[in-house]
């Protein structure tokens, strides 16, 4: 037990060292910095059956919408992970079929009739309003004991940052660096009982960006 507990301090403190290294994006952008404009919409839940077995699988998902207002096009390699307050860490698309997609698609082809998925919406944004990206980002369900959660969404920007590893060293004993990538984080907590996850439902508190 004692070992337990030293190694869970020992994650703690790892993880602080990290957020206190960690720059905040800047304020103002220093040139050739850009950042696209997105909306999003608050994650539900859809229910489709596995490809492998054809047994009811719960997903989440969100819709995010980015547009290019800067001038120019831009690069798009976007991650979005979504992370529990246990520390579980998912990457947006694994489990995802094209059927499950189209499901989401009929859902909500009134409001995005050219929604894209996450894989599938290209390596470019082009500049203008014309170009609006409207993209399909989905989870597979998340642990049930978990109380909140927090999406991140990367590659929304060019701004990055270089720190050193607070831990890891290389092979002349020198801090490894760690690149860091302007981030926007969703914050949500968790309503629901664990026995009913059909019930679940997410309260919104929040975003922010920050450089992870």
């Amino acid at each position: 037990m004692k070992r337990v507990f030293c190694g869970i301090l020992g994650i703690w403190a790892v993880a602080a060292c990290v957020s206190f290294a960690a720059p905040e994006p800047a304020i103002v952008p220093a040139p050739g910095q850009w950042t696209v404009n997105i909306e999003f919409t608050h994650p539900q839940q859809i229910v489709f059956g596995r490809s492998s077995d054809n047994q009811p699988a719960r997903f989440w998902y969100t819709i995010i919408t980015l547009t290019n207002n800067t001038g120019y096009d831009v690069d798009f390699y976007p991650r979005c992970d979504l992370m529990t307050d246990n520390f579980q860490i998912t990457t947006a698309g694994k489990f995802v079929s094209p059927a499950l997609f189209e499901q989401i698609r009929k859902r909500h082809r009134s409001r995005y009739p050219f929604l894209e998925r996450l894989d599938k919406a290209g390596n470019k944004i082009l500049e203008g309003e014309d170009n609006t990206k409207d993209i399909a980002v989905v989870w597979p369900d998340f642990d049930s004991q978990a109380k909140n959660i927090k999406l991140f969404v990367t590659g929304l920007s060019n701004e990055t940052a270089a720190i050193d590893h607070p831990v890891s060293k290389d092979k002349n004993d020198e801090p490894i660096r760690v690149f860091l990538r302007k981030t926007l984080e969703l914050n949500y907590a968790l309503r629901s009982d664990a026995a009913l996850r059909s019930d679940a439902s997410l309260v919104y508190k929040g975003k922010r960006w920050i450089m992870r």
